[in-house]
Parts: C-alpha cells; sequence; structure tokens
C-alpha cells in the first residue's frame, strides 16, 4: 500500500476503530484541565503491551521478513533479547526525551545497523530498512500502545486531549527517515491512516510461529520463562487491536477481558502513590546511558 494511497483522501477505510483498536472502558481522565502530552505516557507499566507491539509491526510482511531475516546478529531480538530491548527502549526515550542532536546521533547508529537490513533473491517479500513507509507503519504502532496504555493507566482522554497528546508524538516517526510531511498533521487524520494501514495487515505461518515463539518467550532462559510467559501472554492479547487477534487465531474471551480491565484498575489505583520519579525512571535511565555512550563515543546500538 503505497504511500500516496495512504493520502489520498478519497480513499475511505473499510476497516473501523472498533476492529483496529482495543476497547478504553476506564473513566474519564482525572486531570481533564491540563494539557496531556507523550513524555506522561513512559511510567514503566507502559511497556506491558510491548510484545504486542511488536506483533503489531510485524502486521506488514515487509516489516516481519526484515527482522526475522536480519543479517545484523548482535541486535537480533531471537539471539540477543536483552540487547535488542536495551536499544529499543533508547530509541524509544531518546525520541521522546531526547535534544535533537541525541537524536541525530542515534539515527546515524541505526542507519548503520539498517543498511544491512534488505531483501535478497531469496526472501518472500521485498524489503529495505531505510523504506520510510515501513517506519512510517512501525512508529505508527508505537503510537498505538502508547495511547492505549496511557489511558489505560489514566483514564479515558477526550478529543481535544487526545490531540494534545497526539501533537508531541511525530518525534516516533521522524528521528529516523519517516519525513514531518508524513506524520498525519491531526489525530483524525491519524485515525484515517491507521485503519487503512491495517488493511496490509497479514500474517502467513512462519511469521505466526516466530512470534508465538516470542511470546512464549523461547529466547530467554527457562526460569525466567516459566515465570513470566503466562503473564506476557496474557498482557500482550490484551493489549492487541481485535483484527491482529482474529488473524492470529489467538482466543479472548469475555471473562479474558474482564479480567484485563480489573488488572488496569488495579495498576491505575495502585500507580497514584508511586511517585512519578520512580515510574518514569527507567526510561530516564536508559537515556541517561546514552548519553553516556555518546560522550564515550562508544556503540549506541
Amino acid at each position: 500500500m503505497p504511500a500516496r494511497y495512504l493520502a489520498d483522501a478519497s480513499v475511505e477505510p473499510v476497516l473501523t476503530s472498533a476492529q483496529t483498536r482495543i476497547e478504553i472502558t476506564s473513566g474519564p481522565n482525572r486531570w481533564s484541565s491540563r494539557k496531556h502530552a507523550l513524555p506522561d505516557a513512559i511510567d514503566f507499566w507502559s511497556f506491558a503491551g510491548a510484545a504486542a507491539n511488536v506483533v503489531m509491526h510485524f502486521g506488514w510482511p515487509e516489516v516481519a521478513y526484515g527482522v526475522m531475516e536480519s543479517k545484523v546478529k548482535s541486535g537480533s531480538l531471537v539471539h540477543h533479547p536483552w540487547k535488542r530491548a536495551r536499544t529499543t527502549t533508547q530509541y524509544l526515550a531518546v525520541a521522546i526525551l531526547g535534544t535533537q542532536e541525541e537524536r541525530d546521533a542515534f539515527r546515524d547508529a541505526v542507519n548503520v545497523a539498517h543498511r544491512q537490513v534488505r531483501s535478497d533473491e531469496t526472501s518472500p517479500v521485498k524489503y529495505n530498512a531505510f523504506n520510510r513507509e515501513l517506519q512510517m507503519w512501525v512508529a505508527a504502532c508505537l503510537y498505538i500502545g502508547f495511547e492505549d496504555t496511557y489511558q489505560l493507566l489514566h483514564g479515558r482522554l477526550d478529543d481535544a486531549q487526545l490531540e494534545d497528546f497526539y501533537s508531541t508524538a511525530s518525534p516516533l516517526a521522524t528521528t529516523l527517515q519517516v519525513t514531518d510531511d508524513m506524520w498525519p498533521a491531526t489525530r483524525a487524520d491519524f485515525d484515517r491512516y491507521w485503519n487503512l494501514a491495517c488493511e496490509r495487515v497479514t500474517y502467513d505461518e512462519t511469521t505466526r510461529q516466530y512470534l508465538l515463539d516470542l511470546v512464549g518467550l523461547k529466547m530467554i532462559n527457562w526460569p525466567l520463562r516459566v515465570m513470566f510467559r503466562n503473564l506476557l501472554e496474557f498482557l500482550t492479547i490484551g493489549t492487541l487491536p481485535p483484527l491482529m487477534r482474529e488473524k492470529l487465531g489467538l482466543a479472548w474471551s469475555d471473562d479474558d477481558r474482564r479480567r484485563f480491565e480489573h488488572l488496569f484498575v488495579f495498576v491505575s489505583f495502585v500507580n497514584r502513590f508511586i511517585p512519578r520519579f520512580i515510574r518514569h525512571g527507567g526510561s530516564h535511565a536508559v537515556l541517561a546511558d546514552l548519553r553516556r555512550r555518546i560522550k564515550a563515543d562508544k556503540n549506541l546500538i
């Protein structure tokens, strides 16, 4: 689906937000009078849907095979899961909290790795990590994850609050090759982009098995796998849009939905009593590590 198609205002999405977004059933946001921004959303519970975000990324086959076939083994999610987690969280931290100079430095480092991520004659789909449309899709998935978990934790935002929140989100995309004019101008424009882009979502059996292994924590040692696998599976399926659950054949019952909602009611209540510097500390810590690496002229990824 080329960018010109997504940008064509005469094209109406076939899918609806009820299919492409999770339902937010929490009450209205408690701080209705203030502006909301993406830096407010770096609470550690905002990363509860991190695996679901990877599943969303893989909905476009070019992204899926770009990751699965990547020759950059040092950044492989399967071979080096903790390093990949660090570099991903640092990307999010620098995009949301960093200076333009820090974003530029991280972009240069990512570009070195991305130059090696391109399809060859054996690849089932054509891909290139420098493709702006693929990067735009990944950034859109990241935004969806932050917006959804922010509302799960802090309450449902009204249209004006969503617009404020969205207006701070473009660096998720523009920290790499996506240009400012590619990022939808308004939250309504983004909804339209998202629903159109989700029409391309498909998972073949190779991708599906890779994702099931990922969510099943096959890449880490078994004691940690046994401890966290069930919780990760539950959070992943709960934060996935209905469309993607259906395409992957993942079960999600009304009882599951109620347990998921009750979990976040409890978590959001507890979160009110945890100081912000603790809740946001992880993102600031990985950004501080990135700044040390830049200062020491060390590899950033």
